[in-house]
């Protein structure tokens, strides 16, 4: 296993996470995608949260994460969601125009599972998404 610690934690929190473009808009794709990467990367790094395996679709991201325990999802999506589409719109501020009223990069919503005994399986899942459209466990 690859169980982590903390003071007095054992732990392995492995998530399966999955959330889309506002609409389902097809935006994520070229320099986008290559940006979204680099966002996410540097805002889970923040938060000292480890990418198990990662894919950017067209229109969804698949992510497997490993969060403490002392952190919770919604916290964690809420901060990914939130702070992703601000550096988003800061780099390319042309966007906000197209997002809507709301100015939402995001939908409101995502999915989530506990990954425990299927880690493999969800590994492979991920993995045989598009395989250029891979991050994380590099």
């Amino acid at each position: 296993m690859t169980e982590q610690s903390l003071a007095h934690t054992c732990w392995d929190c492995t998530y399966h996470i999955v959330w889309i473009p506002k609409y389902r808009r097809k935006v994520l794709y070229g320099e986008c995608r290559e940006e979204l990467k680099g966002i996410l990367r540097q805002l889970l790094e923040m938060k000292k949260i480890e990418i198990v395996e990662g894919s950017i679709s067209k229109d969804h991201i698949h992510l497997s994460v490993r969060i403490p325990p002392k952190e919770s999802v919604s916290r964690i999506m809420g901060y990914l969601k939130g702070k992703s589409a601000l550096m988003l719109y800061d780099r390319h501020p042309e966007w906000r125009r197209r997002t809507g009223k709301d100015r939402a990069f995001w939908a409101r919503g995502y999915y989530v599972s506990t990954v425990g005994l299927n880690e493999e399986v969800i590994k492979k899942y991920i993995q045989n998404q598009e395989e250029a459209d891979r991050f994380g466990a590099e």
